[in-house]
């Protein structure tokens, strides 16, 4: 049975100013090895909090085996107060696919936990919900989490509402009790081409070219990562090709989609470095 995997956080919910505290001892030299009191000296963070954000950090592609990811580097030099709302993009797109990352996505989201289960199968379904309607849903799936287990879905939505956290992508709203999906306030095309880049490499390989409905309705792919539904991913395709990021052939069926990127991080820093 499907397991809901969020207590990774303890207590602590995702705050920037904590996490940009992992950050840059994961950039020193020892990254974030060592003994944890030496780490606690140079973070200023309790013993408590230390081991959460570090799982946050991971989890949300800034920190990979104690150091900054090639990702989290790029996000620690454009954006080092993590401001930005592509940083808020980069860290919702890892935090969506629980602690799996890139790997080959299960058949049934909730096979990887809570985070991708709201992500993936709650959200397309649900735009408009409530926090009850949430647990209420979920406590069907994870027929085996205890009531006060279920409530970690809490720090899901704090995630993105908190302005501390990741509310400035407006990837989730809250008006009164009532949570808000389906209104992203998207990013540019360089960094939804590096998503695609990224979700190619795991899906695709090596391939140059793809069925384009392979890309547009795929059930852990690009559209509910953004928010969004096919129609709309359609319309982000055609300015990714005004971007010269990729190619669509769309004279014949089945359409198709050709690559035209060569390294996803050129993608990202190019996201960064088009918002200066």
């Amino acid at each position: 049975m499907p397991k809901l995997q969020l207590s990774f956080h303890t207590s602590f919910a995702l705050k920037k100013e904590d996490l940009l505290k992992i950050l840059k001892a994961a950039n020193e030299e020892q990254g974030l090895h060592g003994k944890l009191e030496i780490l606690m000296q140079r973070t200023n963070l309790g013993n408590k909090k230390v081991g959460p954000m570090k799982s946050w950090a991971s989890r949300a592609g800034l920190v990979e085996s104690g150091y900054l990811s090639a990702e989290g580097s790029i996000v620690y030099n454009k954006d080092p107060y993590l401001e930005s709302p592509l940083t808020s993009w980069l860290m919702h797109f890892y935090l969506s696919f629980g602690d799996k990352g890139l790997q080959t996505p299960p058949e049934n989201p909730a096979d990887w936990g809570g985070w991708p289960y709201f992500v993936y199968t709650f959200l397309p379904e649900y735009r408009v919900f409530t926090a009850s309607d949430l647990i209420h849903t979920s406590a069907l799936v994870f027929d085996q989490e205890t009531p006060k287990g279920l409530e970690n879905f809490k720090y899901i939505w704090r995630a993105y509402t908190e302005e501390q956290a990741l509310s400035n992508c407006k990837f989730l709203t809250q008006e009164g009790d009532d949570f808000i999906a389906g209104h992203p306030d998207l990013p540019n095309s360089y960094l939804i081409g590096y998503f695609l880049a990224k979700l190619w490499q795991r899906d695709f390989q090596d391939e140059k070219s793809v069925l384009t409905d392979s890309i547009l309705n795929h059930p852990m792919g690009l559209a509910p990562a953004l928010g969004i539904n096919a129609e709309q991913l359609q319309e982000q395709l055609n300015l990714l090709e005004a971007h010269n990021i990729i190619e669509q052939r769309r004279a014949v069926p089945p359409f198709q989609i050709i690559a035209r990127w060569d390294d996803p991080l050129t993608l990202l820093e190019k996201a960064y470095d088009s918002n200066l």
